[in-house]
């Protein structure tokens, strides 16, 4: 494992930089965009917390 850029979704392979560069290069702001551009998050559901954090990392907060 990675520890500078983890697996986020383990479902999909996706990874915690994928995500923050489909959040920032996208202006994703919600958990359910992140799924359709990345499709992190839209197996099990395990990552979604994590989708969460990063979301609010990037934007300062997420949109329900």
């Amino acid at each position: 494992m990675n520890k500078e850029n983890p697996v986020v979704c383990t479902c999909n392979d996706i990874t915690q930089s994928e995500i923050e560069a489909a959040i920032r290069d996208k202006n994703l702001k919600t958990i359910e965009e992140v799924g359709d551009a990345t499709t992190a998050g839209t197996v099990c559901g395990g990552c979604v917390d994590e989708i969460y954090l990063l979301l609010e990392k990037i934007n300062g907060k997420v949109d329900l």
